[in-house]
């Protein structure tokens, strides 16, 4: 057997234990029927047996009386072990025997295999599976440590994309270009450093390659549970468990940090930390679409708060190959790495206006009309007070605003002036503008001056279309052809 080795001393008769041996019969003879006689000197060795002391690896184990009995003991452990383990096992240790002839000798046989059992080493060849110099993770052979790493990557990859690597990577022909719509594996490798390499090892250390494949993906080999009790809640079960509250919701799926826990639940406590991490490389072709952005473009000449469009916009499209890595399953990084314009996208583009429009007014007003001409003029008036200024005959329906300002009144006059717009100019005037048939602004908004206030029109009571405009300074009214 490899590494049990055993020494056999030359077989030496201890002179003064014989003697000794001799004058001890000698005091006892009278009680016994077996004598021996030392008149001549001479010393009778058929009254002496031959023990064995026994050392393993140089330790004292204690005397035995058969030598073969221990070797045979030796044997059969080891034997046992072998059929126990499925492996190849081996004593590892030096068993040492010293012979000796002694008169009435005390052996402890049962004792010295008693204390064989309990400082037996055994051993046996393995293949160790080491990741970033690590603890290894030992099964029986190199074969076996290959099965193990490949059903490893056999969790994150198909046995088609596996073997269709594995046969890329011997191959000397270069790979095809990608096909539209295509996806392959590149690469498929761990995160660590991995080696494999033959060991010597106790055999209760070396596993099946399920086991050794689930502590890989796992970090352990048993997922403990927990049963809830009375008083527990989710911070006090993570913190029993060295978990934070996140981990352990994350361990056990539908349940969330409202759940209300009921005694007798079980729930799963064990952190999984896999020992290995399984990178995988895709490069990928495909046909997408380039969705077309809206850009904006300020411009200082356009009141603020008006846009207008300047082009529509329309999608493009590409073929695009992609770099894709996933790590455990879960992607990590993504990158373009070739591009082809099958159409170019058109964004939309939008002018937006910045000019700010005061609400102070300048104090020169403006004509509030596209053209036309005065018809009636503030004063008297078929026997009434007219209040202010008509304009008809325009070439335009705008009615504008005559100068800066605010919009303090927008909407229908029951008194006779139909749709009425009037605008506090912030400087003590004020321009009121009616009979319009629609209105553009609201009560609140900022005018500027020549901005459109309405259409021109002949609601309530009017002779026809035209604009009836009314100026007041400081509350009172004004002649609005002093301004115009």
């Amino acid at each position: 057997m490899k590494g049990f080795k055993t020494t056999q001393y030359l077989q030496k008769l201890n002179t003064n234990l014989v003697k000794k041996a001799i004058v001890t019969t000698v005091l006892v003879s009278t009680f016994t029927v077996h004598t021996v006689s030392a008149k001549n000197g001479t010393e009778d060795r058929s009254a002496f047996e031959t023990v064995y002391h026994v050392y393993m690896n140089n330790e004292y184990v204690g005397v035995v009386s058969n030598r073969d009995k221990l070797d045979a003991y030796v044997s059969d452990s080891v034997k046992s072990a072998s059929e126990e383990f499925g492996l190849d096992v081996t004593f590892d240790g030096e068993l040492t025997y010293v012979s000796e002839m002694v008169f009435n000798p005390r052996v402890e046989d049962e004792l010295v295999m008693d204390k064989m059992k309990d400082s037996f080493v055994m051993e046996t060849e393995a293949a160790a599976i080491v990741l970033d110099n690590k603890e290894p993770v030992y099964v029986q052979d190199l074969e076996k440590a290959e099965d193990v790493l490949r059903r490893v990557k056999l969790q994150y990859v198909t046995e088609e994309e596996l073997s269709a690597f594995e046969a890329q990577s011997t191959s000397t022909e270069a790979l095809p270009e990608l096909a539209e719509g295509e996806t392959r594996i590149a690469n498929i490798s761990f995160k660590q450093s991995s080696e494999i390499k033959l060991d010597t090892v106790n055999p209760d250390k070396v596993m099946n390659v399920e086991e050794a494949v689930k502590l890989l993906l796992k970090g352990t080999l048993e997922e403990k549970k927990y049963t809830v009790q009375e008083g527990d809640v989710l911070g006090s079960i993570a913190s029993k468990h060295d978990l934070s509250t996140e981990q352990l919701l994350s361990l056990n799926k539908g349940m969330t940090d409202e759940t209300v826990l009921q005694i007798g639940d079980e729930l799963h406590v064990t952190f999984l930390q896999p020992y290995i991490q399984v990178v995988v490389e895709y490069e990928t072709k495909k046909k997408e679409t380039i969705a077309y952005e809206n850009e904006v473009v300020e411009d200082d000449t356009m009141w603020k708060g008006d846009t207008a469009e300047v082009q529509e916009g329309a999608d493009g499209e590409r073929v695009a190959t992609y770099s894709m890595t996933k790590v455990n399953g879960v992607e990590s990084s993504k990158e373009m790495v070739k591009e082809e314009i099958i159409k170019e996208v058109q964004n939309h583009i939008v002018k937006k206006g910045t000019k700010v429009v005061p609400s102070r007014g300048t104090g020169n007003f403006a004509w509030p009309a596209t053209g036309g001409h005065v018809t009636s003029h503030m004063g008297a008036r078929w026997g009434s007070f007219h209040k202010g200024m008509d304009i008809a005959g325009t070439s335009g329906k705008a009615i504008k605003a005559a100068d800066n300002g605010t919009v303090v009144f927008a909407g229908w006059d029951s008194g006779g002036y139909g749709n009425k717009v009037i605008i506090d100019h912030n400087n003590g005037f004020r321009t009121l503008y009616a009979h319009l048939s629609s209105i553009d602004v609201s009560v609140g908004q900022t005018v500027s001056q020549g901005m459109k206030l309405g259409n021109i029109g002949a609601t309530g009571n009017s002779t026809g279309v035209h604009l009836h405009l009314e100026v007041t300074k400081n509350g009172s009214l004004v002649n609005p052809a002093d301004y115009f």
